[in-house]
């Protein structure tokens, strides 16, 4: 894999780190390897927990890789739940009969955050945590489930305030609102999230499998509900609005270390 390394402390534990520099974007190869993670986790009875992280600990994951093309994907098989490919890959990731654990350390916003999203439980870095769903400053929705998934984790108002408001949110704050489970400070982080994931190992994969099935029925969105986002996401994409800011943006620096993608919640409406 290109964009992620795997290990394996135990047969029932993977580690998987996302790198793919300078800014860690997410593309359509991205989608092809975390298709193949899901796959193998479907396959594998001796799986209970999968924890994700960046090599990079300024950003875990910044946004879609805007100069991505897509045409890489049609070669891959059909989406499994008939979605666009993104989406179909998070929904996939979210129902898989195991705990997935996002440890975030650095900057998550757009696909980034959707990425989070569908992971079922997320500590972050109190210091070192921005995330947010900039696309509102752009001039479009998000279309890759944050629509959907927010409301179930903060309630209506706040994630109408986490869209339409298109800010960074820091870890504490992220905690406070419920977008994240818990932030705990940065030097701490590695050893709970270790210590968590290392319990959750401990237990049956049936057992796993079971639990998330009866909380998935009460929580997660129908997957109906996604394709009108999505499509909508990509029908304003293709618009001069949008098209402006994405060259003005690349113009101040988009995708590279540098002043915009560190402050993008601050400075996206004024791009």
């Amino acid at each position: 894999m290109n964009h992620f390394t795997i290990t394996k402390p135990s047969p029932s534990m993977w580690r998987v780190s996302f790198d793919n520099p300078p800014v860690n974007v997410f593309s359509s190869q991205t989608i092809i390897e975390l298709r193949a993670l899901v796959d193998a986790a479907e396959a594998d009875s001796d799986l209970t927990v999968i924890l994700f992280e960046s090599a990079n600990p300024e950003f875990f994951c910044a946004h879609w890789d805007l100069t991505d093309d897509t045409s890489s994907l049609a070669s891959e098989p059909p989406p499994v739940t008939g979605q666009q490919a993104f989406v179909d890959v998070l929904i996939r990731l979210s129902k898989l009969p195991v705990i997935s654990i996002s440890s975030i350390r650095g900057r998550a916003r757009g696909a980034g955050s959707e990425f989070l999203l569908a992971t079922d439980i997320r500590f972050a870095s109190r210091e070192r945590t921005l995330i947010g769903q900039f696309e509102m400053t752009t001039g479009l929705a998000p279309g890759g489930g944050s629509v959907s998934r927010l409301p179930r984790l903060v309630g209506r108002a706040r994630a109408l305030e986490i869209l339409a408001g298109a800010d960074d949110f820091d870890g504490d704050l992220a905690e406070r609102y419920g977008y994240v489970n818990r932030s705990l400070p940065d030097a701490e982080l590695d050893a709970f999230v270790d210590a968590f994931a290392q319990r959750v190992a401990r237990t049956d994969r049936g057992a796993i499998a079971e639990l998330k099935g009866w909380v998935n029925e009460m929580t997660l969105p129908e997957d109906q509900e996604f394709a009108p986002q999505s499509d909508a996401f990509f029908t304003r994409l293709m618009g001069p609005k949008v098209s402006g800011w994405i060259g003005r943006s690349f113009e101040q620096g988009l995708q590279q270390p540098g002043d915009l993608e560190n402050h993008l919640g601050a400075r996206g409406f004024d791009v």
